[in-house]
């Protein structure tokens, strides 16, 4: 894995705090997004490479992919990569460490 195209929850927090147009992809499962989510589109990873078509539109652009620790979304990572995909990121401590360190009214699972 790339750590140097990880992004942290505290960069992430603070480029949506300034309105930054974010493209974010939630590679866990239906029921941990029923739990809590960041309003990312939810595909999960085993889905990814048979939907990567809705994601097209993003192939040139900064993805930002996240799950609950990071390590599924860094293989997600590692399959757009494979896939033709310019610039995707994984979310550092994925959804734990934005509960953890930006909104601690998140569940932690």
């Amino acid at each position: 894995m790339d750590v140097s195209k990880d992004i942290t929850v505290e960069e992430l927090h603070e480029r949506i705090g300034k309105g930054d147009e974010i493209f974010l992809v939630d590679v866990r499962e239906p029921f941990e997004y029923d739990i809590v989510n960041l309003d990312g589109l939810l595909i999960p990873l085993g889905e990814l490479e048979d939907r990567l078509s809705e994601l097209d539109t993003h192939k040139e652009k900064e993805v930002i992919v996240h799950c609950r620790t990071g390590a599924r979304s860094g293989e997600a990572v590692e399959i757009l990569k494979r896939n033709g995909f310019k610039n995707p990121r994984n979310l550092a401590g994925g959804i734990n460490d934005w509960a953890k360190k930006i909104d601690p009214s998140f569940p932690l699972y």
